[in-house]
């Protein structure tokens, strides 16, 4: 094998462009990983390379070879012009938000989006004079009744991170190309890997990376991936907002690409086994996961996707609340927290009642949002058949 990169990487799966996009062991003195640039100075050989900022880098913030070396990779994955890389996945989400619409523009954003998505959009963006619409996750090619002649972007999430609708995104990007509008989505619960979204239509595309990316909960990190027509607008934006991830998380994040495929493989598999095993159980009222035939947007992802990952959403029979606590407070292998995308499960209740305005949320009973990790399956079946029993003993 020789150090240099692959030639034509595109001839390569997925899998293969994983292992091998984004770094150059002829460019490190043999070295497998682009090693941790830590650094702010860059310094510039003569005065007119000073003058006209002439080089690969000019200062940290801009980037650094361990920084170029995971947007090279993750460009390369999504099908991208280019990709920047935040402290978070809300970071990501911002950024991309703050380089398509300006004071006196229109904003659409599904029913159904990442909740702090929303803080963000009725909070800043508001605040600065851009008009924010929700609308109903469902309405497909229709959104062009919602369309308006100041409308600059469309905010899809598919499926939606509690309540799991799925969106059709390319007939959606059709109707909004239409217009001249872009559309930017939140992809972090499938990732390049089982949803390519710039060949899908999506504009700009946003991942946290601090799921599936990391695999190991510990680091925070945010990509935003454009094509080439919001390309330019999104790294200038980028550049004007400098918020640079730290150098650990990035090469973390380098060193979890590089498993991604076999994570996510697992994840997907482990949570639709969990979803089969909750759709049977009599505390469970419907589980929401697009992957089982039963989801009324199985169609759209079986039409679009390529997987599923190990993140998905239970209503509940009706239960109280001191019930519901029961179930949680005594599992032994489910953590209680707000993340997702590492190697352990996690479960916390979720109600969109709270915050849905163009849509009504009204669920049979409670809900749960699971992600299943890389336990055996056998054990989170049984921490789970413990709980039930709590919950039936509390009601």
């Amino acid at each position: 094998m020789s150090n240099s990169p692959p030639r034509d990487p595109a001839r390569f799966g997925p899998s293969t462009r994983l292992v091998h996009a984004g770094r150059d062991p002829s460019a490190q003195h043999g070295f497998v990983n682009t090693p941790i640039y830590r650094g702010s100075t860059v310094l510039f050989p003569t005065y007119d390379d000073l003058k006209h900022r002439r080089g690969r880098f000019d200062y940290g913030t801009s980037g650094t070879p361990t920084t170029e070396s995971l947007t090279t990779a993750w460009s390369e994955l999504a099908g991208a012009a280019g990709t920047v890389l935040t402290p978070s996945g809300l970071a990501a989400l911002t950024v991309a938000l703050m380089a398509v619409v300006s004071a006196g523009d229109h904003l659409l954003v599904s029913d159904s989006a990442y909740r702090p998505t929303r803080i963000f959009c009725d909070g800043v963006l508001k605040r600065f004079g851009v008009e924010v619409e929700y609308y109903d996750p469902l309405v497909g090619a229709g959104i062009g009744a919602l369309l308006r002649d100041t409308t600059k972007a469309v905010l899809v999430e598919a499926p939606g991170s509690q309540s799991f609708e799925m969106q059709d995104v390319p007939a959606i990007s059709e109707v909004v190309h239409a217009r001249g509008a872009a559309v930017i989505m939140d992809n972090t619960w499938a990732t390049p890997l089982l949803f390519p979204p710039h060949a899908r239509g999506v504009d700009i595309a946003v991942e946290a990376g601090t799921k599936y990316l990391s695999g190991g909960s510990d680091l925070l990190l945010g990509l935003t991936s454009a094509n080439a027509q919001y390309w330019p607008a999104l790294h200038r934006t980028f550049e004007h907002f400098a918020m640079c991830p730290g150098p650990e998380d990035v090469f973390l994040a380098l060193r979890g690409l590089r498993t991604m495929a076999l994570r996510l493989r697992e994840h997907g598999a482990q949570g639709l086994a969990m979803a089969r095993w909750l759709q049977a159980r009599p505390e469970v009222a419907r589980v929401l996961h697009p992957a089982l035939p039963e989801d009324p947007g199985h169609a759209l992802w079986k039409r679009d996707f390529s997987g599923a990952s190990g993140l998905f959403g239970v209503i509940l029979n009706p239960a109280p609340e001191r019930a519901v606590a029961a179930l949680l407070d005594g599992l032994e292998l489910f953590g209680m927290g707000f993340s997702w995308g590492g190697f352990e499960s996690l479960v916390i209740p979720f109600d969109c009642r709270t915050y849905r305005t163009a849509t009504t949320w009204a669920p049979e009973g409670p809900g749960l949002r699971f992600h299943i990790g890389l336990e055996d399956i056998s054990d989170l079946q049984a921490d789970l058949d413990a709980g039930f029993a709590r919950l039936r003993a509390a009601m």
